[in-house]
């Protein structure tokens, strides 16, 4: 059997969609085997190795829950979704409260026995696309789509409450939360001053945090950090502006080709070049033309969820595929304009490319779920042609 009918018969959806993953998972262990060298030798005896040998596992592991994930049919996550949402802000508490702190934000849990650890939010972006996009199907024909009040208590008290119990510990990632869930109930017809009213509500809360931590000229916890980080942003100095400089040089010194991989120098002074700044190395590796092309790769994602989109005759489907697409591009968005310092740094990783743990486990749920979707849409399409070819056939034969 060749390996186009091989790769036919087991891959089943978008097969750009799938090129675009296999491409990323390259530059992943790429970059973060060039990015760990200083971390082997100041953890590890040197062994350069031990890193890239766990990141390929749990690459492995992520490109394995796409395939098992893309195979479930996507009508049960809209099942599941009340579920999921449920579960999710039941873990985002229980992590606020009592989860394993880093630089001093409870971003994780860590499961007992395991010692493996989860960053619950990103359970939690899931599971409220899932819900958000079962709500708007479901009440496409709905008067209540239309009401404020229905709108208010089906779809925004559960962003609120999520976005809420994340804000503490990551305000990135709650923002991201926040404006996927806009896009998508723009997406899903509700109505724009009701949207214009919510994002006013919620940039003016931001405005207040803001402008709180810096009257209040509290610096420890994480209103210390948010306000070193905007004051750092602002004025260019500090520990974060440090990291930008250094990766800024990496992009510099780039130039348009690159200087080949494992040539990176500024893997030495960056303290995150495996996640935070890996696009930071993979320009300096593979120069300007590495780096379009892996911004070129996450645009055709974006632009295969849209021919989904088009496809689809499930309002689910549709709102489900496009709410995933744009969180996982947003946030590579993020990474990329943190790396080049048009955002100040959020920790935000880059999706199927940084190395981690959990991050790459869930961003396989998603991939897995809008391939699912794509899925059945070839389905659909190969129903529709038989049915024409049969009805073709049976013309011929009465004639």
């Amino acid at each position: 059997m060749r390996l186009k009918e091989v790769l036919s018969k087991y891959f089943k959806g978008d097969k750009v969609i799938w090129g675009v993953i296999f491409t990323l998972s390259i530059f992943s262990l790429l970059a973060v085997y060039s990015s760990t060298g200083t971390l082997a030798y100041k953890y590890q005896e040197g062994n350069t190795a031990y890193y890239i040998i766990k990141h390929f596992v749990l690459l492995a592991a992520g490109l394995s829950i796409i395939f098992i994930t893309h195979l479930i049919p996507y009508k049960y996550y809209s099942r599941l979704s009340p579920l999921f949402l449920y579960l999710s802000i039941f873990l985002l508490a229980i992590t606020l409260v009592m989860g394993t702190s880093v630089n001093e934000a409870a971003r994780w849990l860590t499961l007992p026995g395991l010692g493996f650890t989860i960053q619950t939010s990103d359970f939690a972006k899931l599971a409220l696309i899932m819900y958000i996009a079962r709500v708007l199907s479901l009440r496409q024909n709905d008067k209540k789509l239309n009401d404020f009040n229905g709108v208010f208590v089906s779809l925004i008290i559960p962003v609120v409450i999520v976005c809420g119990l994340i804000l503490p510990a990551n305000f990135s990632t709650a923002a991201i939360i926040f404006v996927t869930s806009f896009l998508l109930m723009f997406v899903g017809r509700v109505k724009v001053k009701y949207l214009i009213g919510i994002s006013s509500v919620g940039i003016l809360i931001v405005a207040l945090i803001i402008a709180g931590i810096i009257i209040s000229g509290s610096s420890t916890g994480r209103i210390g950090t948010w306000q070193s980080r905007i004051e750092s942003f602002a004025s260019g100095e500090s520990e974060d502006n440090y990291q930008v400089e250094q990766s800024k040089i990496a992009i510099a010194t780039g130039g348009i080709f690159g200087k080949g991989p494992g040539n990176s120098t500024q893997r030495n002074f960056l303290p995150s070049p495996y996640s935070d700044f890996i696009y930071a190395i993979i320009i300096e590796e593979y120069g300007m033309f590495g780096g379009i092309i892996v911004l070129a790769l996450y645009l055709f994602l974006l632009y295969r969820a849209g021919v989904i989109v088009r496809k689809s005759r499930r309002t689910f489907a549709a709102f489900l595929a496009i709410g995933l697409t744009i969180s996982l591009v947003f946030q590579a968005f993020i990474n990329m304009g943190v790396a080049v310092n048009i955002f100040p740094v959020t920790g935000q990783t880059l999706p199927l490319v940084s190395m981690g743990g959990s991050s790459i486990l869930f961003t396989g749920v998603a991939l897995g779920i809008i391939l699912s979707v794509s899925r059945s849409i070839d389905k659909q399409v190969d129903v529709i042609a038989e049915t024409e070819s049969e009805s073709v056939i049976g013309n011929d034969t009465e004639e």
